[in-house]
């Protein structure tokens, strides 16, 4: 046991002693200026990422519906299962054939979007989620929210979809004093930060994690001078080894999850059926 208590200290020692790995930093999230640099067209890295998955997944599904068959290969199968996934799952589950159809293609595009782009986190050469930054996940929620405000005031006027949020039926006049500015602040700030937040902190703290593994782990392999805490090194392998496989799952998700919320809020603005004036 003294052995063994004698190799930790000597290991601490050790690790006090080095600089250590080198560990993410903010600047990691905001990289450089790498193409059209001096122009409104400059690209950082995570931009440069986004266009360039963005023009791969439009390719991809035109190429695939232009040469989609009456009996679905492997791959049509898949892309129309997805594509079902979505329709049936989450936009009719929620709003029902009828109103939902109308909505099929923008929470379609948003859950292909948000998938593929978290999916860039683990892809070898890019290992950066689309959706690490706050701005794209800014850009889904904002989107969610114009059609939220768009589906509500074509169902009920501006007036009227004002006074059903504000003025939710069942509370006593004097409690709308205070509760009507806190339901416009709900209306108008925290669904759209809630939204943004979500996808955003999750997709951050995934890459985190798996930079932090993957640092350590070249730090007790490569850069460390103490050869006894090397098996630590074994760990922190696994550990990122695991965290990214998780990040696939989590990418999916988040995907599915955003979806779902985007789908229920532009749902809650609608009026009910025999109120509808569209």
């Amino acid at each position: 046991m003294a052995v063994i208590a004698g190799m930790g200290l000597s290991a601490v020692s050790t690790l006090a002693d080095a600089s250590g790995p080198e560990f993410p930093t903010i600047d990691d999230f905001l990289p450089p200026t790498i193409l059209f640099s001096g122009t409104p067209f400059a690209m950082n890295r995570i931009i440069f990422i986004r266009v360039l998955i963005t023009v791969v997944l439009v390719l991809v599904l035109g190429i695939s519906a232009k040469r989609a068959k009456f009996i679905p290969g492997r791959w049509q199968g898949l892309l129309e299962w997805v594509l079902d996934f979505v329709k049936n799952t989450i936009v009719y589950e929620a709003m029902g054939e009828e109103r939902g159809k109308r909505y099929v293609p923008m929470i379609t595009t948003l859950f292909l979007s948000i998938f593929v782009f978290n999916l860039c986190g683990v892809i070898p050469g890019l290992n950066m989620a689309a959706t690490a930054t706050i701005t794209m996940p800014l850009v889904f929620a904002i989107w969610t929210f114009f059609q939220y405000w768009i589906a509500g005031i074509r169902g009920r006027g501006l007036g009227g979809f004002l006074r059903d949020e504000m003025f939710p039926a069942g509370m006593p006049k004097p409690v709308y004093i205070l509760l009507a500015p806190i339901q416009l602040i709900e209306l108008l700030l925290i669904r759209p930060f809630s939204l943004t937040v979500r996808l955003f902190a999750n997709m951050i703290s995934g890459h985190l994690l798996v930079a932090l593994c993957y640092a350590a782990t070249q730090w007790f392999f490569i850069e460390s001078a103490n050869k006894a805490i090397m098996p630590l090194g074994a760990l922190t392998l696994a550990g990122g080894i695991f965290i990214t496989l998780f990040e696939i799952a989590v990418a999916v998700l988040q995907a599915f999850i955003f979806s779902v919320l985007a789908t229920s809020y532009i749902n809650m603005s609608l009026p009910p059926k025999e109120e509808s004036i569209q």
